[in-house]
C-alpha cells in the first residue's frame, strides 16, 4: 500500500471507527478544534479536571495537550492525562502554543516532556526552534522564524527523543530521525483564523488513533487540513466565511478526493 492510498485508508478508517480523540486545551481555540473533528468523522472531548482526565483518557483513543492558555492546574491535569496514556499505550499529540514567548511557558513544556513520553510535537517554526533550545523568533504566538531554518535541529531532536516533529508552514515538514516528508497542501487563508494550528493538532490525533506509523499519522492530519483549505478558499471572500467552508469541506471531503488532493515530497532517507 503506498502513501496516498494510505491516507484513504486512514479516513476511511476514522469515518467508520470514529475514534474519540480526549483535548486539554486552550479556551481560544476549543470550540473550532471540537468542530473540526466532528467534520472528519471524529469524536472531541474537551475534558481538563483533574477529578476526572485518568477516566477519560482510559476510554478515548488518542490524547492532545495544548498550552495555549496555560495555568499550572491545567498542566497538572496534562500530566496526570499524559502518564495514564502512556500507560495504555495511547499516542500523545503535543501542541507547545507560544513555546519560546514566555518563561512559563518554557517551563511547561519542559514539563510535560519529562515526564510524559510525547509521540508528536506539532507547532511553528519558533515554538519548535525553542524546544530545540534554538534562538527562534515568535511574536505572541505567531511565528516569523522559517521552518528550514530549524529542520537540522528538529531532526536531532527527533532522533534523541524519538518523537515525531511536524513543524506547520508554506510547507510542512514532518520529521521522523532522518526521515523527513514535506507536505504542500494549504493556502494563506488558514493562518487568518484563530485556532488553525490547534485544530490541525486535534485531526492529527484522530489519525493517530487509527494510524500505527506516527508519521503518516501527521503528514495526513496537515494534509487533510490543508486540502480543505484550498477548496475552502475558491469560494470565500475573506476570513469569516472561510472558517464556515472549511468546516463544510472538512465534513465534505471523501477519502478518495482527499488521497487524490494530497501533495507530499520525501526528501531523506534513514541513514
Amino acid at each position: 500500500m503506498n502513501i496516498k492510498e494510505k491516507a484513504q485508508k486512514a479516513l476511511e478508517n476514522i469515518k467508520n471507527l470514529s475514534p474519540l480523540v480526549h483535548n486539554i486545551t486552550n479556551y481560544v481555540a476549543a470550540n473550532f478544534q471540537a468542530n473540526a473533528l466532528l467534520a472528519i468523522g471524529a469524536s472531541p472531548v474537551m475534558a481538563h479536571s483533574e477529578d476526572e482526565v485518568e477516566d477519560m483518557v482510559s476510554i478515548a483513543n488518542s490524547l492532545v495537550l495544548n498550552i495555549g492558555t496555560p495555568t499550572k492546574t491545567m498542566i497538572n491535569s496534562m500530566i496526570i492525562a499524559g502518564k495514564k496514556a502512556n500507560e495504555l499505550k495511547k499516542p500523545v499529540i503535543l501542541d507547545p502554543v507560544g513555546a519560546g514567548a514566555t518563561r512559563f511557558r518554557n517551563y511547561l513544556v519542559e514539563k510535560i516532556l519529562n515526564e510524559v513520553k510525547v509521540d508528536i510535537i506539532r507547532g511553528n517554526a519558533s515554538e519548535i526552534g525553542a524546544i530545540c533550545g534554538l534562538e527562534s523568533k515568535t511574536k505572541g504566538v505567531d511565528s516569523i522564524t522559517k521552518p528550514e531554518n530549524i529542520l537540522e535541529s528538529a531532526i536531532e531532536f527527533s532522533k534523541k527523543t524519538r518523537t515525531i516533529v511536524a513543524i506547520s508552514g508554506a510547507i510542512d515538514y514532518i520529521i521522523k530521525g532522518d526521515n523527513v516528508l514535506e507536505c504542500h497542501n494549504g493556502v494563506p487563508l488558514l493562518g487568518k483564523i484563530t485556532g488553525s494550528g490547534c485544530a490541525v493538532s486535534s485531526i492529527i490525533g484522530a489519525f493517530a488513533a487509527v494510524e500505527e506509523d506516527k508519521a503518516f499519522a501527521s503528514l495526513f492530519g496537515l494534509a487533510l487540513f490543508g486540502v480543505a483549505g484550498e477548496l475552502a478558499s475558491k469560494n470565500a471572500t475573506g476570513p469569516g466565511g472561510f472558517y464556515s467552508l472549511l468546516i463544510d469541506r472538512l465534513y465534505n471531503l471523501t477519502p478518495n478526493e482527499f488521497s487524490e488532493n494530497l501533495k507530499f515530497e520525501v526528501k531523506r532517507s534513514e541513514k
